[in-house]
C-alpha cells in the first residue's frame, strides 16, 4: 500500500442474504475507521476471464451474468453510501478461486469482512470460503459476520485471553472496537480442556480451586496491563474459568457485539485457546467474529 493510501476495509459478497449483511457491517465498521470500503464479488464460474461459454442457439452466456451480478453490487454499494453519505465505496468483479482472489486482497486491506452461515444453516459459498480463508496465513483481521444484530447497540465486546503475547493483539482490536461503539470489555481465560462434565467427578479431588482462580486473574491482569491507559473508556470485566474455551467464550457471546480471537495461524489441528477454538466459534457464535492471525 502506497505511503498516504488508506488500506480499504474488504468486504466478500456473494449475493446471498448473509453476505449482505456482512457488507452492511463491513459499511459501519469502514465508516468508523474513516476507510473506504471494497466491496468485491468474485466469480468463480467460468473459472478463467476468458473461458468461451455458450449456449445452444444462443450467444455468450457469461456476459449477461457478469451484467447481473454488477447491477447488484451497485445496488448494494448504493445501499451502503446511504449508511454513510461520506462513505467511499468501490465495487469490482473478479474472477477466479473466491478464496485465493479475497486472500490476495486482504494483503493490501485494514479489514477482510465475510458472511457466514446462520447457526441452523450449512455453510454456503461465502461461509465454505470464510473456513477456507481462516485455515490461510495472513496478518489481516478477518471478521466473520455472524448473529441477528446490526449494530453494536452497546453489547459487550468479548476477547479470549490465553496469557502468551498472541494474546496482545486480540485484545488491542477488542479494545479498540469496544471504545469506538461504547462497549463494555469481557476479558475471557479458560483454562482446561476438559468437558464440563468431568468436573463432577473430581470435584473432590484435592485441588487448590482458589489458587487456580488467582493465577488466571494475574494472566488476565499482565496481558491487559497497558490497555486500560490507551482505552480509559472501556469498561472491563474479568472472567476466569475451568471451563473449555470455546465452551467459556461462546457463553460469554451470548448478546455480544463481537467475539475476538486470536490464530497462531497454523490451521485449526492444535489444541489451543487460539488455536482450534477459532474454528469452534466461527461456525457456532451468535454474533460476529473478528479472527486475528499471528505468525
Amino acid at each position: 500500500m502506497a505511503e498516504g493510501v488508506r488500506a480499504p476495509v474488504v468486504a466478500g459478497y456473494d449475493l446471498s442474504a448473509p453476505s449482505r449483511r456482512a457488507v452492511w457491517w463491513a459499511a459501519r465498521e469502514a465508516s468508523g475507521r474513516r476507510l473506504p470500503l471494497w466491496l468485491v464479488h468474485v466469480l468463480a464460474w467460468p473459472y478463467e476471464r476468458y473461458v468461451p461459454l455458450a449456449a445452444p442457439g444462443g450467444g455468450d452466456v457469461l456476459r449477461p451474468l457478469q451484467d447481473v451480478v454488477r447491477r447488484e453490487l451497485g445496488s448494494v454499494a448504493a445501499s451502503c453510501r446511504e449508511i454513510d453519505p461520506e462513505l467511499e465505496v468501490r465495487d469490482e468483479l473478479r474472477f477466479g478461486d473466491p478464496a485465493e482472489v479475497l486472500e490476495d486482497l486482504a494483503g493490501k486491506a485494514a479489514l477482510l469482512v465475510l458472511g457466514g452461515p446462520r447457526v441452523e444453516e450449512e455453510l454456503g459459498p461465502l461461509g465454505a470460503t470464510s473456513a477456507e480463508l481462516l485455515t490461510r496465513r495472513t496478518e489481516t483481521p478477518v471478521v466473520v459476520v455472524r448473529g441477528e444484530h446490526d449494530e453494536p447497540d452497546g453489547r459487550p465486546v468479548v476477547v479470549g485471553v490465553d496469557g502468551s503475547e498472541h494474546s496482545r493483539q486480540a485484545i488491542g482490536f477488542a479494545c479498540d472496537f469496544a471504545s469506538r461503539h461504547h462497549c463494555p470489555l469481557v476479558a475471557v481465560h479458560a483454562w482446561s480442556d476438559l468437558p464440563l462434565d468431568a468436573f463432577t467427578w473430581v470435584e473432590h479431588w484435592d485441588v487448590p480451586w482458589q489458587q487456580v482462580r488467582e493465577e488466571g486473574m494475574e494472566v488476565l491482569a499482565s496481558c491487559l496491563a497497558g490497555w486500560g491507559e490507551h482505552y480509559p473508556d472501556v469498561e472491563v470485566r474479568r472472567a476466569v474459568t475451568p471451563e473449555k474455551p470455546a465452551d467459556a467464550l461462546l457463553r460469554e457471546a451470548e448478546g455480544a457485539a463481537l467475539l475476538v480471537v486470536g490464530s497462531h495461524g497454523r490451521g485449526f489441528i492444535r489444541r489451543s485457546l487460539l488455536g482450534s477454538v477459532s474454528h469452534a466459534v466461527v461456525h457456532r457464535a451468535p454474533c460476529p467474529v473478528a479472527v486475528l492471525h499471528v505468525g
